[in-house]
This record gives C-alpha cells, sequence and structure tokens, in this order.
C-alpha cells in the first residue's frame, strides 16, 4: 500500500531516510514548463514498459501535476513489488505553493 504526502511532508522524511527516488510521470511538455532536479522523468503511459529504469528496494515517490496520475502509478509500483511507495500529494502545483516559488505554476 502506497502512502500520500504533501510535499514538504515527503521532503522532510526523506532527509530523514536514505536514498530516494523521484518519479516525475508528467509529459514531456509539462516538465519544459515546470521541473524538479534530480527527478528521473518518464511519462505515466511509459512507466509499465520502463520499471527496469527504477530500484524496486529503493523508496520512491512519484510525482505528477496535481497528484491523480502519480497515484495511479503509485498502485501500480506497489503491486509491482517496490518497497515504499509514496505518492506526493498535490504534485509539482502544491510542491511549487509549498516548497519552491520559483518553480512555475500551470
Amino acid at each position: 500500500m502506497f502512502e500520500d504526502m504533501r510535499p514538504a511532508e515527503w521532503l522532510q522524511r526523506k532527509e530523514s531516510d536514505e536514498l530516494w527516488q523521484l518519479l516525475d510521470v508528467r509529459e514531456s511538455w509539462e516538465i519544459e514548463i515546470a521541473a524538479i532536479d534530480g527527478a528521473v522523468c518518464i511519462p505515466m503511459g511509459e512507466v509499465p514498459l520502463r520499471l527496469d529504469e527504477l530500484d524496486p528496494m529503493l523508496p520512491i515517490a512519484v510525482l505528477c501535476h496535481a497528484g491523480h496520475r502519480s497515484a495511479q502509478v503509485a498502485a501500480l509500483l506497489d503491486q509491482s513489488g517496490f518497497v515504499t511507495v509514496v505518492n506526493i500529494e498535490g504534485g509539482i502545483d502544491a510542491w511549487a505553493q509549498d516548497i519552491d516559488s520559483a518553480i512555475p505554476r500551470y
């Protein structure tokens, strides 16, 4: 089962835990508008075919624009055997509001 977390809550957890993967499942045009450094970018529709690019043994947080697509991908990752899966609730829009106001909102 995956967890939903607001961006600030996830960042706090990330800082206290070991390595985390951040998976951004938005489309490339969305990432061109607003991106988070260090995120692995795989559009939602390609995730099932590209699971081998992710480490199922490392914790992973999934991000989209508002949290809906990322929740679907988080469920897929959980069902695929990933050990720790978090959905970033509110997506990049919440990230821009709560964490980094320099990230454009769209």
